[in-house]
């Protein structure tokens, strides 16, 4: 069911309920730094200068790195309906007059680890709810407790958590009011509902974690957008059309890797490496007289002439690396390390 204008104000007044929070300190001075008025989006204004990191965690295709690439205004984080789509966590820099936020993208919760890439990205995620100054917990509809690991953790934790209702635009207003509630019960900082894919609430809720960090300096300088390389992003990108074109195991078998990035005034020339774990994945990821790999690498090419705003030349090859997933070697070597 769409969004009706009777669910807008609806939810515009569940989102603005949840923007105007106080804040701690016995100076009334502070007490006044937030002011919010509630129009077609909640407006709060800082009178000083916040900077922190926010984490977006939840379970599998609750549309995570959906959200990220929203309130990155950047599609930094591949996207598509397959489970494990993100393997790394990615942050995303976005500086307002009065803040800096941090995002962190994480993995999906893998419920059961069963190879060292796994224990990788739970790791991931386990390490972005240590550092977290606000944490956002994507739910999904008909969700209502966090799972075991998260909430053992937050309770150990002293950040922020704010509950993200997310499709709402496939529910009805008494849908969206019954979750709220059971969001609540939960003791949570806020629940606000949102639509990751049609950029419903975004700007409620950016006002809110920005109420929410703490006053600080900027982390990094005003131009810096991630804390990941080029190459980094061809390696992501090549992996999403992979995604896209293949099915079964061969998604989840692969891993890409940039051996060459030469960045000219006009051109781009890229190799890339896509390693896979078994000769017949290999057979399939090229197809038959290459079509496979060939339509993949088109795909992946025209993606990255957006993404870097010039032509590039791209060439890509499969090899096979029997196990790669369960051999710390190449844990190391693609960057599945956690701190």
């Amino acid at each position: 069911m769409g969004l009706h204008a009777e669910n807008l104000r609806l939810l515009l007044q569940i989102g603005a309920s949840h923007c105007a929070l106080s804040i701690e300190g016995n100076n009334s001075s502070r007490q006044k730094k937030l002011r919010c008025t509630e129009q077609n989006s909640v407006i709060c204004t800082l009178m000083s200068f916040r900077s922190g990191f926010v984490s977006i965690i939840g379970l599998p295709n609750a549309g995570k790195s959906t959200l990220y690439n929203k309130l990155v205004g950047e599609k930094l984080s591949v996207v598509n309906p397959k489970a494990q789509t993100t393997r790394h966590r990615i942050l995303g820099i976005v500086n307002r007059e009065q803040a800096q936020i941090i995002y962190s993208d994480t993995p999906g919760l893998v419920r059961r680890v069963s190879n060292k890439m796994h224990e990788h990205m739970v790791g991931a995620v386990m390490e972005s709810l240590d550092d977290a100054d606000v944490l956002v917990y994507l739910a999904n509809p008909k969700e209502h407790n966090l799972p075991e690991a998260i909430a053992d953790r937050l309770s150990r934790s002293k950040a922020s958590l704010v509950i993200a209702l997310n499709k709402i635009d496939l529910a009805t207003q008494e849908q969206i009011e019954a979750e709220v509630e059971g969001w609540r019960k939960l003791n949570p900082t806020a629940v606000i509902p949102l639509s990751a894919l049609h950029g419903f609430n975004i700007i409620s809720l950016e006002q809110l974690i920005i109420s929410l960090l703490p006053e600080h300096p900027a982390y990094f300088p005003e131009d810096q957008l991630t804390d990941r390389t080029d190459r980094f992003f061809v390696n992501e990108i090549i992996r999403g059309k992979i995604l896209t074109y293949y099915s079964q195991e061969i998604p989840y078998s692969i891993e890409v890797i940039t051996q060459s990035f030469k960045d000219n005034k006009n051109l781009l020339k890229i190799q890339a490496e896509v390693i896979c774990e078994r000769e017949s994945q290999k057979a399939i990821l090229i197809g038959q007289n290459g079509r496979a790999l060939k339509r993949t690498a088109t795909a992946a090419r025209q993606d990255l002439e957006a993404f870097f705003g010039k032509q590039v030349f791209l060439e890509v090859r499969v090899k096979v690396r029997e196990d790669w997933r369960d051999k710390d070697s190449s844990m190391r070597e693609f960057g599945y390390q956690n701190d």
